[in-house]
C-alpha cells in the first residue's frame, strides 16, 4: 500500500518535481544527446567550447521565466551578438498531410475589429435613435397625388414606409354623390365631427349653390393602419366642362372638343384606379344611372394590361381572369331612403347590378355582404340569389332627427309614447362602422408580379399613371369620340 501511494504521488506530481521519474530521466538523456550531436541553429557552434562548458541551445540558454511584456522576439535579440544583424525568423513548417501552397483543411476565422479597440465608434445620437423607434408621421389632411392639370405629384412619398402590408382604396362617382365624405368617414373622421375638419374636404354649401365640384385631380391620405385612400374628382362632371368652356382654357392638342377631354380625364382616372387599387368604391346617390355602368365597362376595356401572380378563383363571371389583375368593386348606395332597405327592393337592386355587370371581369360580388354583418337580422343568408358587393347608407342628416325621434300621439298607450319612432334601418354611424370593417378586411392580392412595399407602390403607380396618359387604347377611343 505504501508503494502504491508513492507511485500515485509520482504520477500526480509529474516528472517536473520528481527527479526519479522515468520521463524526467528520458528527457535529460534526449537533451544531452541533442547538445553533443548537432547545433540547434546555424549560428551555434557544432563543437563544445574550449572551456569545456556544454553548449546550451537558444531555447534554454540565457532565458529564464518569460517576463511580462517580452515575447520570443526579445529573447532572440538578446542572444544575437552586438553589431550583427538578427537572423530572419524561420517560416513555420507546414503540418503533416499538407503540401506547400495548399489551403489548410481547417477553417481560418478572422475576428475583425468592430470598434472595440482603441478607436471607439462615435456614439449614436439619442435623437436619431429615438426617431427610428417613433411611429410614422400621422397625416392630418389629404395631399395631392394628381393635380388639377393631371400632373403627378411626388409629395406623398414622404409618408410611406418600406413595408408590404398595405391596402389601397379608391373611389369613383358622379358629382355631388358624397365621395369625399364617405372616404373621410372610412379613413379618419366620425359623423359627429365638423365636416370642415374632414381629411378630404367635402363640398361646401356655397359650392353646392354654384353647382361646382370640390375635389380636382386625385387626393391622397394614408392612415396609421397603413391603408391608402384615394379620393378623385367627379367623373363626367358638368362643372368641369362648364369651367373649360367659360374660362377658355386651352385643351391639349390631342383633344378637339371640351366634352371629349372631360370624358377622357374620367377614363384615365378610372383606368388608373382599376390598376393600382385593391378596392374601388363606386358611390351613387340614386338607383340607378345606366351611363355609370357603361362608363365602368369602358374604363375596364382601356385599363392597362397587368399580369396577376395570384391564381385564386374569383367569384365574378369570366374564366380568363387569371391573366390580368382586377380590383374588388363595391357599389355604395349613399343617401338611401327608408324604402330602399325593404327586402323586396334590396333583392331587385342586387339582381339589376348583377345583370348589368354580367360580362365584367371586375370582382363585383362575393367579397362584401350586408346580410353577413347583421344589417337584416330576419333574412336568411340565401335570401339573395345573386348577391353583389352592394352596401346601403342612409342620409347623414337623419342622425339629427334620431336625437328627437317622433313619438306616438297623446291618445295612444303610455308604453308606445316612450318608444322611439320607426326608422326602418340601423343608424348612420352603425352602418358606416360595418362598412369600414368589411372594406378593411378585404383580401389584398398582389398588384404586380412582385410584392410591393408602400414606396414601391408609389413608384409603380407613377409609372401606371404615365402609361395611362400615353395609352394607345385611350388615344384611339378619343379619336372615335371626336
Amino acid at each position: 500500500e505504501r508503494e502504491t501511494g508513492w507511485q500515485r504521488r509520482d504520477q500526480l506530481i509529474g516528472h517536473a518535481e520528481n527527479p526519479h521519474h522515468p520521463l524526467k530521466t528520458s528527457s535529460r538523456a534526449v537533451k544531452a544527446a541533442t547538445t553533443s550531436s548537432s547545433p540547434c541553429c546555424p549560428t551555434c557552434p557544432s563543437r563544445p567550447s574550449p572551456s569545456g562548458e556544454a553548449h546550451r541551445p537558444h531555447e534554454a540558454a540565457g532565458r529564464g521565466p518569460r517576463e511580462e511584456g517580452k515575447g520570443p522576439a526579445a529573447a532572440t535579440n538578446a542572444s544575437t551578438p552586438e553589431g550583427t544583424a538578427p537572423a530572419p525568423p524561420a517560416a513555420p513548417a507546414p503540418p503533416k498531410g499538407e503540401k506547400e501552397g495548399q489551403r489548410p483543411t481547417q477553417p481560418v476565422y478572422q475576428i475583425q475589429n468592430r470598434g472595440m479597440g482603441t478607436a471607439a465608434p462615435a456614439a449614436m445620437d439619442p435623437v436619431v435613435g429615438q426617431a427610428k423607434l417613433l411611429p410614422p408621421e400621422r397625416m392630418k389632411h389629404s395631399i395631392k397625388l394628381v393635380d388639377d392639370q393631371m400632373n403627378w405629384c411626388d409629395s406623398a412619398i414622404e409618408y410611406l414606409l418600406d413595408q408590404t402590408d398595405v391596402l389601397v382604396v379608391g373611389v369613383l362617382g358622379l358629382q355631388g354623390t358624397g365621395k369625399s365624405m364617405v372616404m373621410s368617414l372610412l379613413s379618419a373622421n366620425t359623423p359627429e365631427e365638423d365636416q370642415r375638419a374632414y381629411v378630404f374636404r367635402a363640398q361646401s354649401a356655397e359650392m353646392k349653390e354654384r353647382g361646382g365640384n370640390q375635389t380636382s385631380g386625385i387626393d391622397f391620405f394614408i392612415t396609421q393602419e397603413r391603408i391608402v385612400f384615394l379620393d378623385t374628382q367627379p367623373i363626367l362632371s358638368p362643372s368641369i366642362l362648364d369651367h373649360l368652356i367659360n374660362n377658355d382654357r386651352k385643351l391639349p392638342p390631342e383633344y378637339n372638343l371640351p366634352h371629349t377631354y372631360v370624358e377622357m380625364q374620367s377614363l384615365q382616372i378610372a383606368a388608373f384606379l382599376f390598376t393600382v387599387c385593391h378596392v374601388v368604391i363606386v358611390v351613387q346617390d340614386w338607383f340607378t344611372d345606366l351611363s355609370l355602368y357603361r362608363f365602368l365597362q369602358t374604363a375596364e376595356m382601356v385599363k392597362p394590361s397587368t399580369p396577376s401572380p395570384s391564381h385564386e378563383s374569383s367569384s365574378s363571371s369570366g374564366s380568363d381572369e387569371g391573366t390580368e389583375y382586377y380590383p374588388h368593386l363595391v357599389f355604395l348606395q349613399n343617401k338611401a331612403r327608408r324604402e330602399d332597405f325593404c327586402p323586396r327592393k334590396l333583392r331587385q337592386m342586387h339582381l339589376m347590378i348583377d345583370q348589368l355587370m354580367a360580362h365584367s371581369h371586375l370582382r363585383y360580388k362575393g367579397t362584401l355582404s350586408m346580410l353577413q354583418c347583421n344589417v337584416f337580422p330576419g333574412l336568411p343568408p340565401d335570401f339573395l340569389d345573386s348577391e353583389v358587393n352592394l352596401f346601403l347608407v342612409p342620409f347623414m342628416d337623419s342622425e339629427a332627427e334620431s336625437e328627437n325621434p317622433p313619438r306616438a300621439g297623446p291618445g295612444s298607450s303610455p308604453l308606445f309614447s316612450l318608444l322611439p319612432g320607426y326608422r326602418g334601418h340601423p343608424s348612420f354611424q352603425s352602418l358606416v362602422s360595418k362598412l369600414r370593417s368589411q372594406v378593411m378586411s378585404m383580401a389584398r392580392p398582389q398588384l404586380s408580379h412582385t410584392i410591393l412595399t408602400e414606396k414601391n407602390w408609389f413608384h409603380y403607380a407613377a409609372r401606371i399613371w404615365d402609361g395611362v396618359k400615353k395609352s394607345s387604347a385611350l388615344a384611339e377611343y378619343s379619336r372615335l369620340l371626336a
